[in-house]
This record gives C-alpha cells, sequence and structure tokens, in this order.
C-alpha cells in the first residue's frame, strides 16, 4: 500500500507481528510488571492515580519496558530484577509523554483526550515529577550503582533534548546535526538504557552490554525518523493524533529541514512564515507535504531511517540464534514499517 506522501508500506500482518509476537515472548514478565506499574502509581492524593492511570491505560504499545524485558531474556537472566527495572523505565517515558504534552500543548495522543487536555498543565506537570520518583524509587531498591547510572544518566539526557528541541522550535535554521541531537539524547537514549540493564542484570560481558546499547539507540533513533515522517503522511485515525501537529506547532523535524535546504528562495519564505511565524492557511499543510515530495524529503528520511534500523539489526550479530534475537530483529521491520 502507498501512504498519501508517496512512500511504501507493506500492510503484512507481519509488521504487526513484530511487537505483538515480542510482547507475548515476555507475557509473563510483562504482566508483573503491569502490575507493579499499578501498585507504584498508587497515591493518598486521588489525583495521582487517576491522572497517571489515564496515560499509562491510554494504549501505550510498552515498546520500551518490552525491550528491558526481552534483552534479559536474550542474555539468560533467571532473576527478577528485569521486571521492576521495565516499570522503572516506563515510568521515566510516561513522565516525559505528561511533559511533553503540556509544553506542546498537545490535546490528543493515541486517539484519546492528553491529561493536560483533562486536568490542566499544572497537574500534569507535577504529576509527572510523581512518576519520575517513582522511577527513582526503584532504581534503589534494585541496588546497583550501575543500573543507577544508566537509568539516571538517561533521565537527564532526555531532559537535555527536551529543552534543545525547545531551542530549535521555530527555527528554521536548524541542521541536521542539530536534529540528529535531539533524536538522541530525546528518544534514543531511553531505548539504549532499556536495552542495556538487561544485559547489567544477567551480569554479560561489556561487548554484549555494548551490543545491546547500540541496538536500542539506532532503533530509537529509526523510531522517531519514523515518528517525524508519518506526522506528514498517516492517517490520523492509525496515527492516534491530528496529522500535521509538528508542523502546526513549527517543530523542525527532518522532513521540514531537507525540504527547507533544497527550496527555492520562494519555497523558504513559505516555512519560514509556516514555522517561524505561524502564519498558516488551511491549505499550507498540503503545500508542505508537497513540496517535501518535490524534493525527496520524505524518502530520503525513510531511506535513513531504514539505514539506522539495518544497524540495530547489525548489533544483535554477536548473540547466537534464539528465538528472541530473531523477535528483537523483526522489531525493527515494525518500528520502520508501522503506519503509527
Amino acid at each position: 500500500m502507498t501512504l498519501a506522501v508517496g512512500i511504501e508500506v507493506s500492510q503484512h500482518p507481519e509488521l504487526r507481528k513484530g511487537i505483538d509476537s515480542l510482547a507475548a515472548l515476555v507475557d509473563d514478565d510483562l504482566q508483573a510488571v503491569n502490575r507493579l506499574i499499578l501498585e507504584r502509581m498508587h497515591s493518598p492524593v486521588g489525583l495521582i492515580p487517576q491522572l497517571a492511570g489515564h496515560i499509562v491505560a491510554s494504549g501505550g504499545k510498552r515498546l520500551r519496558p518490552i525491550l528491558t524485558l526481552a534483552s534479559a531474556q536474550l542474555c539468560g537472566y533467571q532473576g527478577r530484577r528485569h521486571v521492576c527495572l521495565a516499570a522503572c523505565v516506563e515510568f521515566i517515558h510516561t513522565a516525559t509523554l505528561l511533559h511533553d504534552d503540556v509544553v506542546d500543548q498537545s490535546n490528543l495522543r493515541r486517539g484519546s483526550s492528553t491529561a493536560n487536555a483533562l486536568w490542566g498543565n499544572q497537574p500534569s506537570v507535577l504529576v509527572g515529577d510523581f512518576l519520575f520518583s517513582r522511577a527513582f524509587q526503584l532504581m534503589v531498591t534494585d541496588g546497583s550503582l550501575k543500573v543507577l547510572k544508566i537509568l539516571s544518566d538517561a533521565s537527564a539526557i532526555i531532559a537535555e533534548g527536551e529543552v534543545q528541541q525547545l531551542m530549535t522550535a521555530n527555527n528554521t535554521r536548524t541542521t541536521e546535526e542539530d536534529y540528529f541531537q535531539v533524536v538522541a539524547s530525546k528518544t534514543a537514549a531511553l531505548f539504549a538504557a532499556a536495552c542495556q540493564v538487561g544485559a547489567v542484570v544477567a551480569e554479560r560481558p561489556e561487548q554484549e552490554e555494548t551490543a545491546l546499547e547500540e541496538y536500542g539507540r539506532n532503533l530509537g533513533i529509526a523510531f522517531q525518523l519514523v515518528d517525524d515522517i508519518l506526522d506528514f503522511s498517516a492517517h490520523q485515525a492509525e496515527l492516534g493524533k491530528t496529522v500535521g501537529d509538528d508542523f502546526r506547532e513549527g517543530k523542525i523535524t527532518l522532513p521540514v529541514i531537507l525540504a527547507f535546504q533544497r527550496g527555492d528562495i520562494g519555497e523558504r519564505a513559505f516555512w519560514r512564515r509556516c514555522l517561524e511565524e505561524l502564519e498558516q492557511t488551511d491549505e499550507d499543510l498540503d503545500h508542505a507535504i508537497a513540496l517535501m515530495t518535490r524534493h525527496g524529503a520524505l524518502d530520503d528520511a525513510m531511506a535513513l531511517a531504514r539505514r539506522y534500523g539495518d544497524d540495530a539489526r547489525e548489533a544483535l550479530g554477536i548473540f547466537p540464534d534464539s528465538v528472541v534475537r530473531r523477535e528483537l530483529i523483526d522489531l525493527v521491520d515494525f518500528c520502520v514499517d508501522r503506519r503509527y
């Protein structure tokens, strides 16, 4: 099937299988993670579990905690520490979503109203802080300074990425290097940490830690690239948000950067008006997509996503063949070829 902008995307069931079958492989542990999340969301302050429960239950794929569980399984781990750390990873991710939606003034996430749209900005920020605190409590419970360093470093890097993205917002002078620095921090850092701790709890050699960290980092970059492409190409019902949200907010993503760099004077003036001045008409999104298509911006961004996906697969080459290794490789296909 072809998306609206002409990017070829397969809709074979195998693509959805990429995450569903991996989740099934770690299902018992994933259920334990979900129970722990519900337990640690509890608070005598009633708004906290109500608001946190809304976003936790809003249809997320649990991709990051699944990566922790699968990485530990790949490394032959037999204990229970990975369950606690997978919950920690999900709390970090959920906290960043709450903060992101406030910063972006988003009203829709995964097809549902955002927490800030329902309860307001202040409760969303404060409950996000609560979830970050819960994550650090889980890190302390684990007791490993190495795990604490990996996950706390990732949390700090994510925050830096958020601030850097804020600095590049509405700035058409943003470079590809600037963009990839944001992606590496804001998205890929948690993917990388989620995978690396699976090897740490299994006490595997540094080479395997590094391989899983590289797998997660490259997968995270590919995942974010596809997210940014989908904002200009997916159908709203499948994406779970309004198509063109990034454009309307003036976010500078790779497709925008490529189209701006390759455009003429008139086209660059269009991008500045739409993204820097946020003066947009109803027809501007369609025109933006047409310019991206004309200059191959979406196709080239997708090619880069596939390249990072290839690097993620290659990183797993040091591990012997197994069901979980094959599922982690299939997950790359899901992340790159998804429509939502």
